[in-house]
């Protein structure tokens, strides 16, 4: 069953009943449900969807005019002949730049630093002319196998070239921009993927750079006016809107604390295993996606791990499943791993760590991970299974053809 307009507030294992018990305030009735399971499994993302970071920026109070979080949009806004500050330069003011262009007198996309952008056409060509020659299926197969392939390359030879790459990604962008916009707008100060790389969906940022309904702008702000924004540097941006897209604020399981016979579970002090679990918390999973690649890659294997688990469970007739860390393998990179963005630095205190090997470890890598979750043995000596730490000595079938072949193709 789906159960809609519920927000869960409290989830609480017994060791005695072998099961969690949830409260979730029922947001028509404003009464308390109470819900039991024997496996609990948190897809809620690692967003607070209720509110964003927005930092204080001095004098706002005087502004007059409208100031509108992305996360609160009022479906009514006027923005056609307006003058608008877009303030940031990840993915949501990327998004909404050149989309507000279309009807506004002028938007300025106004930064503190650039990041990595790489424009990327909405119809793949070759995706396209597979489909005209191929049956379905191997189109599919194939056109699969190579967004993977090229998502690996990108991100892989970043880490092991980064100067090489930093000139690839600065060259695309220059050939996007005409005279009247400085290539410095789009030069990071760190190297590709020590933050993500975003996407310009067909390069309509630049289109709307190029067209002059839009501009971008590197400074910081010194304090907001009655009419617009006064930056460090001198300059004024006049405004009738300002939009500040200043980043996101992470929250884990929608916020819930769990807890484990009346004891909170502090997830920084926990290391993720197979990053699919967290040690010393029973029959619970949290699901956690990709920050290099497309999310839901891993969100479709973490799922079936997850159902080989309880599967494997039913059968043995197994009620509790809780990793082990007795290595003490903790280090010091959180769960989304080396990234350095300014969301994730905010919430180092709210996310579990990962370990420094074996399944403890967040590889990023979509292919190893096919192995981990989709082949290797559930009972591998570090998943205690009623109290037993319990290990098969099956092998993965086929060595690592299989798990390659049914990461790149599917099957």
């Amino acid at each position: 069953h789906i159960r809609f307009g519920l927000a869960v507030k409290t989830a609480d294992w017994s060791s005695s009943d072998k099961r969690w018990t949830l409260t979730a305030n029922n947001e028509q009735t404003g009464e308390s449900e109470t819900y039991t399971a024997n496996f609990l499994i948190g897809c809620t993302g690692y967003y607070n969807y209720d509110q964003g970071y927005k930092p204080d920026f001095p004098g706002e109070a005087d502004f007059k005019g409208q100031m509108v979080h992305p996360q609160h949009w009022p479906e009514d806004l006027d923005y056609a002949g307006k003058k608008v500050v877009v303030i940031g330069s990840g993915a949501t003011a990327i998004t909404l730049v050149p989309t507000l262009a279309e009807k506004a007198a002028h938007v300025t996309m106004l930064q503190r630093s650039p990041t990595y952008l790489m424009p990327l056409p909405s119809t793949d060509k070759i995706t396209l002319l597979l489909q005209k020659l191929l049956p379905e299926k191997a189109a599919y197969r194939l056109t699969r196998a190579r967004n993977i392939s090229i998502s690996r390359f990108l991100y892989r030879r970043s880490r092991n070239s980064p100067a090489f790459m930093r000139r690839l990604f600065l060259g695309i962008i220059k050939r996007q921009l005409d005279s009247n916009t400085d290539l410095r707008h789009f030069s990071p100060d760190y190297n590709p993927w020590d933050q993500r790389l975003c996407v310009v969906k067909d390069g309509d940022l630049f289109k709307a750079l190029r067209a002059g309904t839009a501009s971008i702008r590197t400074d910081h702000i010194d304090r907001f006016t009655e009419d617009g924004v006064q930056l460090k540097s001198g300059e004024t941006l006049k405004a009738d809107i300002v939009i500040p897209a200043t980043g996101l604020d992470i929250q884990m399981l929608g916020g819930v604390v769990p807890r484990i016979d009346g004891q909170p579970v502090v997830l920084k002090d926990k290391v993720i295993y197979k990053n699919v679990m967290v040690e010393g918390m029973p029959n619970a999973g949290m699901i956690f996606g990709y920050t290099n690649i497309s999310w839901t890659l891993k969100v479709d294997i973490a799922s079936e791990y997850l159902c080989r688990l309880i599967n494997h469970m039913d059968r043995q007739r197994y009620r509790v499943a809780v990793p082990r860390d007795t290595e003490h393998s903790r280090g010091e990179d959180t769960v989304l791993g080396s990234l350095n963005a300014g969301y994730i630095k905010r919430a180092e205190d709210r996310l579990p760590r990962q370990g420094t090997r074996g399944p403890w470890k967040a590889s990023q890598d979509y292919i190893a991970d096919v192995k981990l979750l989709r082949f290797d043995p559930i009972e591998d000596g570090y998943l205690e299974l009623d109290g037993i730490r319990r290990h098969s000595p099956e092998s993965t079938p086929g060595g690592i053809l299989r798990p390659l072949r049914s990461a790149l193709f599917g099957s």
